[in-house]
């Protein structure tokens, strides 16, 4: 309003100006009183008082007094406050498109499809029913016969029993430099991801098993004749994550699978044998508790340990055991027969079979993982030392001489283990011809399987740039020979030998 009053002051001192400038001529204010206005003075005179009348006229001053009188009443009167009326709530639905309605542009309904008939997913990985089931390779050939008779003659051949290794490091280095991976040496021996691989201890023909992610066990005889001496077999529905041929008759083979079966493939009957059976759990890895591989250790997913005496005409009721935490591996002491080391979530350690309770208490805890363990393994001659692959990215030894007391870390090796899920994970598996020396597969490139020794020395790299291209996540040694075989996630097997 301030702005307002200045304003019409300022015309009504224009419009006085403008009125006496029209009545008399004014003197000029650079001279004195009786000099007359120029005629510029006299034009600027005459439009100050045109516009002064101009204003005048518009009669800004009553418009400004009309509008601070009407701004100062609606003040005084308030504001009335509003009643909001309640919205109507509606309901929104999803909008479907006339495809997803099976509705046909015209507005018709569509016909509801016919079933797809897939590939027989289910039917190929049902849960066999219990009982042996005959040993039949996926696809028949006359050559099977030829293999399984081939199988069974070199197991009557006593092999020799791992030794330790009397060659000193450097010797050994040497060996390790000498075997070598050719092309006949890498085949597809299973359908999908290698869970398992095992060594038949022949010295005079080479024979490997392999298991797979859904429940085939394929064999390979790298000295056949023929262009693929592979043949694959399916005794298991789910992952057979653990393989070994028999220490006292390698004519039996023993797998064990996810779907809660351990099965004896006994070549000479040619039947897969039923050894073990358990619904309620999901089986992970298992170990022989005798030597005569007449008493068994299997390790479940849940935690529980079972131990199976096959001594007995018939299955006999299993002493079932709760080690409080998952159980991804379990393996015996080689000469105190009666310990067993079992990996777990991020707990290793070591149980006495005879004292197993419904929740066992370990006799040796081996501490310092900081996230789960894939294995755990003894050292094969004198059990002394066990290396144990954790996802931490870290290879621990553990001294393991005295199994009443702590088990101190002798080493710890960076390694990368993160294999992410499509991979099977990393385990470092020992040599068994040697108490101080292990293997694992190898996330680096170019790919490769990785030597070591205890006490974090990396002696040799296996690796061939042509055929070997991929990650070998699950190795197994032959126990005499120097002779290893590494497995892939598409079904390939390697085999480094000398």
């Amino acid at each position: 309003m301030a702005g307002s009053a200045r304003v019409s002051s300022r015309l009504r001192a224009t419009e006085a100006e403008g009125d006496e400038a029209s009545e008399s001529p004014l003197p000029s204010r650079r001279g004195g009183e009786g000099a007359q206005l120029s005629a510029y003075e006299r034009k600027r005179l005459r439009n100050i008082s045109e516009n002064a009348r101009f204003f005048a006229s518009l009669q800004l001053s009553e418009s400004s007094a009309k509008l601070h009188k009407t701004t100062l009443k609606r003040k005084t009167q308030g504001i009335k406050s509003r009643v909001k009326s309640p919205k109507t709530e509606t309901k929104t639905t999803c909008r479907r498109s006339m495809r997803l309605q099976r509705i046909d542009p015209l507005g018709i309904p569509l016909p509801e499809p016919e079933a797809k008939v897939e590939f027989p997913v289910e039917e190929e990985h049902a849960r066999l029913p219990p009982g042996p089931h005959p040993m039949v390779a996926t696809v028949k050939e006359p050559e099977t016969d030829t293999f399984l008779s081939m199988w069974a003659k070199i197991s009557q051949v006593e092999s020799k029993k791992s030794q330790k290794s009397s060659c000193n490091l450097e010797s050994y280095k040497t060996h390790l430099r000498g075997m070598v991976l050719r092309e006949e040496h890498v085949a597809k021996v299973v359908k999908s991801r290698v869970c398992s691989v095992a060594v038949h201890p022949s010295e005079s023909r080479t024979l490997v098993a392999a298991g797979d992610k859904w429940g085939q066990i394929g064999l390979w005889d790298l000295d056949s004749s023929l262009e693929n001496g592979a043949y694959a077999f399916i005794p298991h529905s789910l992952a057979v994550s653990c393989l070994h041929f028999s220490p006292v008759n390698p004519a039996h083979l023993l797998s064990l699978s996810h779907d809660g079966t351990l099965r004896s493939g006994d070549v000479t009957q040619r039947i897969f044998e039923e050894i073990y059976r358990n619904e309620s759990h999901s089986l992970s890895s298992f170990d022989f508790l005798a030597s005569d591989a007449s008493t068994l250790v299997i390790g479940m997913w849940d935690g529980k340990v079972a131990i199976v005496d096959r001594r007995t005409p018939i299955p006999s009721p299993e002493i079932l055991a709760d080690l409080q935490s998952k159980t991804r591996t379990v393996h015996v002491h080689p000469i105190y027969r009666e310990y067993f080391v079992a990996a777990g979530d991020r707990n290793v350690s070591i149980y006495d079979a005879r004292h197993l309770k419904s929740r066992s208490q370990p006799v040796v805890a081996l501490s310092g993982h900081t996230k789960s363990v894939a294995s755990a393994y003894f050292s094969p001659v004198t059990g002394n030392r066990v290396v144990t692959t954790c996802a931490d990215d870290t290879l621990r030894v553990f001294g393991t001489q005295c199994l009443s007391s702590l088990a101190p870390i002798l080493t710890t090796i960076r390694h990368n283990n993160n294999t992410g899920r499509w991979l099977s994970r990393l385990r470092a598996v020992w040599d068994p011809k040697r108490d101080d020396c292990f293997v694992v597969g190898s996330m680096t490139r170019p790919r490769q399987i990785q030597a070591f020794h205890a006490s974090g020395e990396l002696l040799h790299s296996f690796l061939n740039e042509d055929y070997l291209n991929s990650v070998c996540s699950i190795n197994s040694w032959h126990p005499t020979r120097y002779l290893v075989v590494g497995g892939n996630s598409s079904g390939r097997l390697h085999v480094f030998k000398e």
